[in-house]
């Protein structure tokens, strides 16, 4: 690969797909090359992959058909030119057009759970996820049936929360097209009967009678001057999933003045708002948010109790 040049602003579309569907022969051979191509176009790897090496992968294995853990097994496989040429196609979405990977493959992991993903939801991601895994301890009590995940999009983690704590759970989302592709993972997981979404702006729309054991939501939360600084991937999400007015907390402060009225005695509000946790302290020093100590990377998850969201309802209002 010695032909390969590491400044793609000097290599054209033509010289890659030249090496890809004339140089290259093997499954090895493309997954050497891929990993390379990634890691030297300056690519994000953080839509659910951790390096180039595993964005490569998938995009091999959705190609191929092959399970990304089979890959290894195929490495010295011949590949057709048919396959090389969509190798090419995907590489090049990915590297010159800067598509997530995960909406070349529609394909998304949360938790070892697979979720179908396109261009109209987040890609899965949030570190909520974790705490989810975790029971929710000690927020959501033992006795717990009904849930709700606000901002849900994909509906990854209200599923998630349906699987790992077997509650019933409503997610809502605002976006029409979001509530379609959460309607599908929903079906998609067999969870009809335990997940229902709803179209809603947060909770305006929802059963006023009704009372969640937890809400969790991973809202909009970046601020407008800090949209056009985000990696390109990024640009390729929904912005009205991302942005959410000048410090990033618009939807935020809606979420903490109306959870209470839609929680049970002792219910929690899980929240992420990421780096804007320090605007978020600093708006409402005397509230007792609880910060989140996450083990598997991310920042900026909160859980705080229904009675503190009411001792601290003027703040709010």
């Amino acid at each position: 690969m010695d032909s390969f040049v590491t400044d793609y602003n000097f290599v054209s579309e033509e010289v890659i797909q030249a090496e890809i569907t004339e140089e290259m022969s093997t499954l090895g051979d493309l997954l050497r090359y891929l990993t390379t191509a990634i890691a030297k176009s300056g690519v994000f790897c953080g839509h659910g992959s951790e390096d180039p090496c595993q964005e490569a992968g998938q995009l091999l294995s959705y190609v191929l058909g092959i399970d990304y853990d089979d890959l290894e097994d195929f490495e010295n496989a011949a590949l057709s030119s048919r396959e090389r040429k969509e190798i090419f196609q995907v590489l090049r979405m990915r590297i010159f057009d800067r598509m997530p990977t995960p909406y070349i493959t529609n394909l998304a992991y949360l938790a070892g759970l697979r979720f179908y993903v396109d261009e109209r939801v987040l890609i899965p991601r949030s570190p909520i996820a974790e705490l989810v895994c975790g029971g929710l301890v000690p927020y959501l009590p033992a006795d717990a049936k009904l849930g709700l995940d606000l901002c849900t999009g994909s509906g990854c983690l209200a599923i998630l929360m349906a699987v790992r704590l077997g509650i019933e759970v409503d997610a809502v989302d605002l976006s029409e097209d979001a509530i379609d592709v959460c309607t599908y993972n929903v079906d998609l997981h067999g969870l009809t009967n335990r997940v229902v979404p709803i179209r809603s702006d947060l909770f305006d729309q929802l059963d006023p009678e009704v009372r969640y054991d937890v809400i969790v939501s991973n809202p909009p939360y970046v601020p407008e001057e800090e949209m056009a600084d985000l990696p390109e991937e990024f640009l390729a999400e929904p912005r009205m999933a991302l942005e959410a007015g000048a410090d990033g907390l618009d939807l935020v402060r809606r979420i903490l003045r109306d959870a209470p009225g839609h929680l049970q005695p002792g219910g929690y509000l899980i929240c992420e708002v990421g780096d804007c946790m320090e605007t978020l302290a600093s708006a409402y020093p005397d509230v007792a948010f609880e910060w989140a100590e996450l083990k598997n990377g991310g920042v900026g998850v909160f859980a705080v109790s229904r009675e503190e969201l009411e001792k601290h309802a003027g703040l709010f209002a």
